[in-house]
């Protein structure tokens, strides 16, 4: 019979102390009346609804199983010693299945607990391919995010000369984003002929994705002092001004050198509130890469570490597939056009949960 570690059963019991105390505070008026609130114990609820339910059965097949035990040290009665050794096996066999569950369930309960994330498409190698490459991928994601019912807001989008993106970042909230997304960050690389291609050679071009998880504020340390602000106008090519009113924001955290320049929009306070949440990310995202340094050498291996040299996935028009070079394996390429990322993610996802498992 299979026994789940004394580790693993402390943070059990620390989860359920956290998911009764969510369940408490959707309860609570003053919660409900806050949209924000409410989407972050909610999405907190939801990926520890799993665990918990996997857990609180495994407490009952282990009840069942002291019990049994009892009656056989207790009884001498032949039909209530057999009764119980069937109970005994049946919660036995329940127990073994629940366990790997439970544990599945937990090594991912953190990630799903992650609602919103910010990614940042940039155009590679390759020039106008690149960034038309740059937008297929935004595309991608953007029904991806769609068909999840996610909600997405575009922070950043600056255009190719002739079509795609040069660079784009966009931040997407809802439940499960994070443990589906999170392992696009790294290169993506496409082999095809480009429109501007007269003789029909196959190039290759590249573009990077980074995936930043996107905090509370509470789980930031962010010291609004440390961060210088500067109010300019915006700019375009060459440095004119190409707007005359101080729109643009410019945010440097002094600590760590992180900068963020915002002028997506006219509005000064929504570039400002564009460029705190972007700033807020990186920031974060730092933060977690230093706490996560002592085992930087383990995860560095891992899926989704996101690392931008890291060429992750190949997509070739001539063969119409998409390969992802850490599964090794192809997917149809029609079908990630659309999309339609779940058969990459789902398998990740299994290999990532495999990888945690064999840590433990």
């Amino acid at each position: 019979m299979a026994t789940l570690l004394q580790a693993l059963r402390d943070k059990l019991a620390q989860l359920e102390t956290e998911f009764e105390a969510t369940e408490a505070a959707l309860l609570d008026p003053e919660i409900l009346a806050d949209h924000k609130a409410v989407r972050t114990h909610s999405i907190r609820r939801a990926a520890l609804q799993g665990p918990m339910e996997a857990w609180r059965a495994l407490q009952t097949a282990e009840a069942t199983i002291a019990e049994a035990n009892a009656v056989l040290e207790e009884t001498d009665d032949d039909e209530l010693r057999e009764l119980a050794k069937i109970e005994r096996d049946q919660a036995t066999t329940i127990m073994d299945a629940l366990i790997e569950d439970v544990q599945r369930r937990l090594v991912r309960s953190d990630d799903d607990a992650i609602g919103a994330l910010i990614i940042e498409v940039r155009a590679g190698v390759g020039g106008d391919e690149a960034a038309l490459f740059a937008g297929d991928l935004l595309e991608i994601y953007t029904r991806f995010a769609a068909a999840k019912g996610w909600t997405l807001d575009t922070i950043e989008h600056t255009q190719g000369d002739h079509g795609g993106v040069r660079s784009a970042i966009i931040s997407i909230e809802g439940a499960g984003a994070w443990s589906h997304l999170g392992y696009e960050g790294g290169t993506h690389q496409v082999k095809r002929v480009p429109a501007t291609e007269a003789k029909g050679r196959v190039h290759t071009s590249t573009a990077t994705v980074a995936v930043l998880p996107q905090p509370e504020d509470i789980e930031l340390h962010l010291d609004p002092a440390d961060v210088k602000e500067m109010i300019t106008t915006a700019t375009g090519p060459g440095g004119q001004n190409v707007n005359k009113v101080s729109t643009a924001v410019h945010l440097i955290h002094e600590p760590s050198g992180i900068e963020v320049r915002m002028q997506d929009t006219k509005s000064q306070s929504q570039n400002k509130q564009k460029a705190w949440q972007l700033l807020k990310a990186r920031l974060y995202e730092q933060q977690r890469q230093a706490a996560d340094a002592a085992r930087a050498q383990e995860r560095a291996a891992m899926i989704g570490s996101g690392g931008r040299a890291e060429k992750i996935r190949t997509y070739r028009w001539k063969e119409r597939t998409v390969t992802d070079h850490r599964l090794g394996a192809s997917f149809a390429l029609q079908g990630v056009l659309a999309g339609e990322l779940d058969p990459i993610v789902d398998a990740l996802g299994e290999m990532d949960v495999a990888k945690r498992l064999a840590a433990l």
